[in-house]
């Protein structure tokens, strides 16, 4: 039996819900505001640190801080790893200072699609973003980055791991789906960590506590058993055919380029070199056409999501350069300012500059929408109400 698109079959999000307003000055936005897809306004206000499309009455113009540009949700991102250094788990000092790099470059909402550092308490930090964990990636020995994932013996211990990472988590669980197996020698090359049965088993499991999958993901052999499973996202997803798109497409299921780490393939390859020449040509050649591999999605209708991966080895604070690759791909300057702002808050189910909400927004001297190199620049960026950078 086929399994249910993506966004039924018990995958539904757990409703993110975001701490009060913590005070603050009142603030008047103004110039334009985008507050979504054809949805926009010339000004708002932010009052004890919730969104206000009205002016408040009670306060004097004295009373009143004013910031101009062009305003937009706060960015999201997508594939983020706080708490994660090349070496594995950091120490908080580091962790937040990669919280606060995010944040001082627009980013005010985090999916940490996997870390093995205990983060929680950057939920009471309320100048730092606001983070939905994915618990720790799930992977197997020697079959995947060492230090970062939780490695399982078994195969058929996955299920029982993705229920401990759903409580865990916040709606979320990362599994790794495919990685270079070194076993093979010559041969070694990208294939699957799990047999189909059990990631089946493992997805569901994962419904059934209310929490979504999302799957790392390079190779091509990895997918027919992801899509069957019903994943409900994609990381990197460069292994996706013509019509492995064409499905994702249909059933809705976002993918998350990382273009910024896909941009590192090349130098994987070099570093395999002559030992694995069938997992160097690989790599070489998603790396070749990675531009064209997104524009192929964008062109299917495939629902297109940012995500830097920083983290590990990738400098954290750079999902304006993801925006810019996105935009060198061939997607087009809006498509992309949106995929890293409300579309990408829809999707995780917390809100944008709607009334009443947490007022988390980054202002820009002129409209993204016509240069996303522009998101590298702000001029401001509210969280919760209080002007942090």
């Amino acid at each position: 039996m086929s399994p249910e698109p993506s966004s039924g079959a018990g995958a539904a999000p757990r409703p993110a819900t975001p701490p009060s307003g913590v005070g603050g000055p009142v603030l008047h936005v103004r110039g334009r505001v985008l507050l979504g897809d054809e949805q926009e306004t010339d000004e708002l206000w932010v009052v004890d640190g919730r969104v206000s499309l009205t002016p408040p009455r009670d306060r004097t113009p004295v009373d009143v801080v004013t910031l101009e540009g062009w305003a937009l949700p706060g960015l999201v991102d997508l594939h983020c790893h706080i708490g994660l250094g090349p070496q594995g788990p950091v120490g908080r000092d580091t962790a937040e200072e990669q919280a606060r790099t995010d944040r001082d470059a627009g980013t005010l909402l985090v999916r940490d699609a996997g870390s093995p550092s205990d983060t929680r308490w950057v939920d009471e930090r309320h100048d730092l973003p606001r983070v939905l964990r994915a618990g720790r990636h799930l992977a197997r020995p020697k079959r995947y980055l060492r230090w970062y994932g939780r490695e399982l013996d078994a195969v058929e211990d996955l299920p029982a791991a993705v229920a401990q990472e759903a409580a865990r988590g916040d709606g979320w669980v990362k599994v790794v789906a495919d990685w270079i197996d070194r076993d093979l020698g010559e041969d070694a090359d990208l294939t699957p960590l799990w047999p189909d049965p059990v990631l089946a088993e493992a997805v569901r499991v994962a419904h059934a506590a209310g929490a979504r999958v999302t799957a790392h993901t390079f190779a091509t052999e990895a997918l027919p058993g992801l899509l069957a499973a019903g994943v409900d996202c994609l990381e990197h997803g460069t292994g996706l055919t013509a019509s492995m798109i064409d499905e994702v497409a249909r059933r809705g299921i976002p993918v998350v380029p990382t273009l910024v780490q896909v941009a590192n393939f090349a130098g994987f390859a070099e570093q395999a070199g002559d030992r694995f020449p069938r997992y160097a040509a690989r790599m070489r050649r998603m790396h070749a056409r990675r531009y064209e591999h997104v524009r192929d999605l964008y062109d299917a209708g495939v629902r297109l999501l940012l995500g830097s991966d920083a983290g590990g080895t990738i400098a954290h604070g750079r999902l304006p350069d993801e925006a810019a690759e996105m935009a060198l791909a061939g997607v087009p300057a809006a498509d992309v300012v949106a995929a890293a702002s409300w579309r990408a808050r829809e999707f995780l189910g917390v809100p944008g500059l709607e009334e009443g909400a947490p007022a988390d927004l980054v202002l820009y001297p002129t409209d993204p929408r016509r240069d996303v190199r522009v998101l590298a620049a702000p001029t401001a960026v509210v969280l919760r109400g209080r002007v942090v950078a």
